[in-house]
């Protein structure tokens, strides 16, 4: 038997606006009954779900789980898209030869990487 990952699950203060900006991130859709103030929201990529669930909980330390992205672009101009949309950078490890990764902040502060593009990293092999 084998398992897989079907939904990955967020805490959010609101989950129709969290599940908009991941929406925009993965270029993905929304769940057709999703509406501002329901108590969960989806957002539908081709390999899984984003839940998105109410939950007035401060956040209060590191995830401990992750998203790592690798755009179809360059990691730089990701990064710079990301940021129009309301992430933030918690850190930046890009390294002068090209290699490294930028961890960010969603705007409820969950935290998620941009990775180097399969391009971008074919050409430093």
């Amino acid at each position: 038997m084998t398992s897989r990952v079907r939904t990955v699950t967020f805490d959010t203060h609101d989950p129709y606006e969290l599940a908009g900006f991941w929406v925009q991130v993965l270029r993905a859709s929304r769940h057709e009954d999703d509406h501002p103030g329901d108590p969960g929201a989806e957002v539908i990529t081709e390999g899984m779900t984003l839940l998105f669930e109410q939950n007035n909980d401060e956040k209060v330390v590191k995830n401990r789980v992750h998203l790592c992205l690798e755009p179809d672009g360059t990691r730089d101009a990701e990064v710079a898209w990301l940021q129009t949309l309301g992430a933030t950078i918690a850190h930046d490890l890009r390294n002068p030869d090209g290699t490294g990764w930028v961890v960010m902040h969603d705007p409820e502060g969950n935290e998620f990487c941009v990775l180097r593009s399969a391009t971008e990293r074919a050409a430093t092999t």
